[in-house]
């Protein structure tokens, strides 16, 4: 009896795994399962974490509200964004102190389509706690200037324009394997100035990251995982300007299966989040 009352229970754990397959699972860089609980305890000891999306990825953004919502439970935290741009920073102070409303955000700051579904969650926990929220992105126009330009392009702007990116001259290595990555992708559409253009954006993040970083809490940022994946990008001048820091990276990725982590994702972060590719994004 006791044989086949296990039997039945197995059975039925089958038959419930089957009928609500897992949306998304996490594993550490070398292709490990993790549980969202042992994540959580290997981020609250961080010193700065920077959390990868995909933009559109529902899962990656509810994780996000999640994980922020955790950690505050356990650490003084601060959180930051690529999504909101440097030169937007007094906008948002000024609706993360009540000054403004929601609309007065909307009209003065350049929010990103997606902002009201994907990213004001977080900015209304930062505001609803009392959390510094910090604006990290080089404003867009600068960045296509070093597309448009190169680097050379961003000596001819006015001192406050500069205080809204990392400082000048920025430190470049166009050999870095994920810069390289999107010579390739781009194909006979891509050029060196297109890689120096996105080290502008990943100069500027971690110069305003560590800036506004207050030592003993944790910071939790928000970005494109393309500008934190295999350690490189944000995290690349992060460690150059602090070493001694402790940091921790996550990214996120769609797959066909979720059940084990495809070798291309390998060592993409120190958590790497794989999510069904089936799974409705926000846009």
């Amino acid at each position: 009896m006791k044989h086949i009352f296990s039997l039945i229970l197995l059975l039925l754990t089958l038959w419930a795994t089957a009928q609500n397959p897992a949306t998304y699972t996490i594993y550490n860089a070398k292709g490990k399962k993790v549980s969202y609980n042992k994540m959580i305890k290997t981020l609250a000891k961080q010193d700065i974490i920077l959390f990868g999306e995909q933009h559109n990825s529902a899962i990656a953004h509810w994780l996000q509200l999640k994980v922020t919502k955790e950690l505050s439970a356990k650490r003084s935290i601060q959180l930051g964004a690529e999504m909101i741009e440097a030169d937007n920073q007094e906008a948002l102070n000024r609706y993360l102190s009540d000054s403004i409303t929601q609309k007065g955000l909307d009209t003065t700051a350049r929010l990103w389509p997606n902002y009201a579904t994907d990213y004001a969650p977080l900015v209304d926990f930062a505001k609803a706690n009392n959390l510094r929220f910090t604006a990290t992105n080089i404003p867009r126009r600068y960045a296509s200037m070093v597309y448009r330009s190169g680097f050379s392009a961003l000596d001819t702007l006015r001192n406050l324009e500069k205080s809204w990116m990392a400082p000048l001259p920025m430190a470049f290595d166009a050999s870095l394997p994920t810069y390289q990555s999107i010579l390739k992708m781009m194909g006979p559409h891509g050029s060196p100035k297109l890689v120096m253009s996105q080290a502008t954006k990943d100069a500027t993040m971690a110069h305003f990251i560590l800036k506004n970083y207050t030592i003993g809490n944790l910071f939790l940022h928000f970005n494109g995982a393309f500008h934190s994946d295999f350690y490189e990008g944000i995290l690349w001048y992060l460690k150059r300007q602090s070493p001694d820091l402790k940091y921790s990276t996550i990214s996120t990725v769609t797959q066909s299966s979720v059940d084990r982590l495809e070798m291309e994702n390998l060592s993409k972060a120190d958590f790497i989040i794989v999510v069904d590719e089936e799974v409705t994004t926000t846009y």
